[in-house]
């Protein structure tokens, strides 16, 4: 039985990865831990298997950020999770996952562009949200040896039931709105259980290096609206050729490119000895959507 400590207590992924687990309570014992005070630097880590550090500051900055908000993202997003990783190694734990985020390869292409990542896509942050979580893989990530593995993962944008971000954003709009633009656009998604599943084989599996998990399948932006409207019952009108308007309207807020923009990552790299995508696209969107009347 391996025994894991989720650093970051009452966020949306450490919750879903805690309660995903207890399904198998025969073979992990799952403690979390609240970072937000230093308390947590007096607690023993040496009786754990595994930390899968999730705390963090999400990016909610549209525009240009304050010197101090620039600060505590550091502070948080990097200095505390190499402190955490430090002290996970120094007290014998065997494995330290941390969510990095695609955020670390820039913002989506465009709308009308696309832009595909691959194993070979150097890093390349647009903000400092960005850039602290590159820190943090640089600073964690030459801790790996014999006794220690390091997992660092890059999930694109993360949805379900109860989710924070973009997707609760669209399934509004997708209940509210009578039409709305269809856009060719390709993004790369992973849904809550996909990635649970993903983690529990990290765990399992006791790796170390970089990952990219995704959907088997990609996304696109107004095909996720339909099917969202489609979950409440809805029809929702889709407006083709209006994606010039979009572009125009992309020069005065970037919230156009965040919403039909691209940004995917190459199948190939998503790939996994063990199968972990275990619902599709179509399948996430009916659970998600189940209580988000």
């Amino acid at each position: 039985m391996k025994k894991i400590l989720i650093t970051g207590a009452n966020s949306y992924i450490g919750i879903s990865v805690e309660n995903y687990l207890k399904n198998y309570s025969d073979e992990y014992i799952i403690d979390t831990v609240d970072m937000i005070d230093g308390s947590w630097r007096n607690k023993d880590f040496s009786e754990y298997d595994t930390v899968f550090h999730v705390a963090g500051i999400a990016h909610s900055d549209n525009g240009k950020i304050s010197a101090e908000k620039e600060k505590l993202y550091y502070a948080v997003n990097t200095d505390l999770t190499v402190e955490t990783a430090k002290k996970a190694k120094a007290e014998g734990v065997k494995q330290f996952i941390f969510m990095s985020s695609a955020i670390v390869y820039g913002d989506s292409a465009p709308i009308g562009k696309s832009k595909v990542i691959t194993k070979d896509t150097p890093v390349s942050p647009a903000n400092c949200y960005g850039d602290s979580k590159v820190q943090a893989e640089n600073g964690i990530l030459p801790l790996q040896s014999d006794d220690f593995n390091v997992v660092v993962l890059r999930p694109p944008m993360i949805y379900g039931k109860g989710s924070k971000g973009n997707y609760p954003v669209l399934s509004k709009m997708a209940r509210k709105l009578p039409v709305f633009p269809y856009v060719e656009n390709q993004r790369s998604m992973l849904y809550i259980e996909n990635l649970c599943e993903f983690i529990r084989l990290m765990i399992e599996n006791e790796e170390h290096g970089i990952f990219w998990p995704q959907n088997a399948e990609y996304s696109n932006t107004s095909e996720l609206v339909r099917m969202i409207a489609e979950c409440h019952g809805k029809k929702i009108v889709m407006v083709k050729g209006v994606t010039w308007m979009l572009r125009i309207m992309s020069h005065v807020t970037g919230l156009v490119n965040k919403a039909f923009g691209s940004l995917s990552y190459e199948e190939s790299i998503s790939e996994y000895k063990d199968k972990y995508q275990l619902f599709s696209v179509n399948e996430s969107i009916k659970k998600a959507e189940v209580t988000n009347e």
